[in-house]
């Protein structure tokens, strides 16, 4: 029978990442994402928001991260140590809108994709950046993945293979 509640829309995110190893700096340079949206009322404004929400994701992987002093003071308050990506920082993405299954809980056939980017974003990079860095026996770093981060993790998985 049919379920009476929400359809969650369902998605695939691919990126490709380049590292460089002198200064730990990453960039995202491809991007594509697949999601089952059912029935896209205005497709222009759910790639838009897919797009949107791709950013956020970049920016939650690589660039934002919240830091607190020894008393609980926040040390990250202003746009000026809290690191948000810029427009160059953003690729291309290449979104498909997979409407193959529409929602049957409700008339128009739509699912929520409000989230779909910023909640495939993150890991897809995370991953991403861990398969590069694989060859160096580098399996797991916490978000975001800072420069500083990147390059401490290749310099000590350099020092420990000597």
């Amino acid at each position: 029978g049919e379920v009476d509640g929400p359809s969650w829309p369902n998605g695939t995110h691919i990126c490709e990442v380049e590292i460089d190893p002198e200064t730990g700096i990453t960039k995202v340079v491809r991007y594509t994402t697949v999601d089952d949206v059912g029935t896209a009322v205005n497709p222009m404004l759910v790639s838009g928001q897919i797009h949107g929400g791709v950013a956020q994701g970049i920016g939650q992987a690589l660039y934002e991260g919240v830091s607190y002093d020894s008393d609980g003071q926040l040390l990250t308050a202003s746009y000026q140590d809290y690191c948000v990506p810029r427009a160059d920082d953003i690729p291309a993405i290449e979104v498909t809108l997979d409407g193959s299954a529409p929602c049957k809980t409700n008339p128009l056939g739509a699912k929520g994709c409000g989230e779909s980017g910023a909640i495939g974003g993150p890991p897809c990079i995370v991953h991403g950046v861990l398969d590069a860095l694989a060859p160096l026996g580098i399996t797991a770093l916490n978000t975001p993945l800072t420069p500083e981060k990147v390059w401490r993790a290749i310099k000590d998985a350099e020092a420990a293979q000597k």
